[in-house]
């Protein structure tokens, strides 16, 4: 049978990266694009109060590509509606991507991106997550608009394609992939790598500036703090030195219940057990 790959992303039905990546996807089966109606990022892998929003799925058109939706939530709500059958049918594979910066370190646990993907892997389907750097950033920069003139967009499509061929009919992974921002001829090869210990660059300052005419309401202003040498053993490391960055992400699970717990023998004598 033709494999079935549900694409989607946490940018939006629009976004140039998304309508790469699945028309790359073509060339390994049937091809279904089922994307959050708008901008998603850092959603995780959060999939909303369903009670409360009632998200809409709409018919959506991209080139190339004979099926595709819109949901009018983010994007780990996208994977959990396909689990679930409301595409016609079962999934072989989740793509993710391609994200407009990396998805390196402590934002792999915000990341809408990945958020889909690990939602695939919990409901026993792979999943790969593409992410590509952008130029003038820092590791995990984003960018919108202009900024991403000089998107290597094709680049990234081909090793996320390359890394999912290798996926289809394995073990249920998900595999996070970032891609450095160049030409393919231009990367430097790819590694395994761990989630780096910190941001490339992380906040200095965070403070509150009151809002001008609204009383008790305030502004969040951030400032950068100093750039941080990532190691090369590093997703966001590999990233800036040119290399194709793969780390392959373990499920949400318990440790072994056995080990002792933090605040049990408390629990205890409270409790009356043991």
């Amino acid at each position: 049978m033709v494999p079935r790959i549900l694409v989607t992303n946490d940018d939006g039905i629009g976004s140039a990266g998304l309508h790469s990546l699945a028309r790359a996807a073509t060339s390994l089966g049937d091809v279904v694009v089922v994307a959050p109606d708008s901008e998603y990022s850092g959603a995780g892998a959060a999939i909303g109060p369903l009670h409360l929003v009632q998200p809409d799925v709409h018919e959506a058109a991209i080139e190339g590509i004979d099926e595709a939706w819109a949901v009018s939530g983010p994007p780990a709500l996208c994977v959990y509606y396909a689990r679930l059958g409301a595409f016609d049918g079962a999934f072989d594979l989740v793509l993710a991507g391609i994200n407009p910066g990396a998805n390196v370190g402590r934002s792999v646990q915000h990341s809408g991106t990945v958020g889909a993907a690990l939602t695939a892997m919990s409901g026993g389907i792979p999943a790969v997550a593409v992410s590509q750097s952008v130029r003038g950033a820092a590791v995990e920069g984003q960018a919108v608009g202009n900024g991403l003139d000089g998107q290597e967009w094709q680049t990234a499509a081909t090793v996320g394609v390359t890394v999912a061929r290798g996926v289809l009919g394995g073990p249920v992974v998900a595999v996070n992939v970032n891609v450095p921002n160049l030409p393919l001829r231009d990367l430097a090869g790819w590694r395994p790598t761990v989630l780096a210990p910190a941001p490339s660059r992380g906040i200095g300052e965070v403070r509150l500036s009151p809002k001008e005419g609204a009383p008790g309401s305030y502004s969040v202003k951030l400032s950068w703090g100093e750039a941080h040498e990532l190691p090369p053993e590093s997703d966001g490391g590999a990233v800036r030195r040119g290399l194709v960055s793969l780390s392959v992400l373990s499920p949400v699970t318990t440790l072994d219940p056995a080990l002792p717990i933090p605040g049990g023998d408390a629990l205890n004598g409270l409790l009356g057990a043991g």
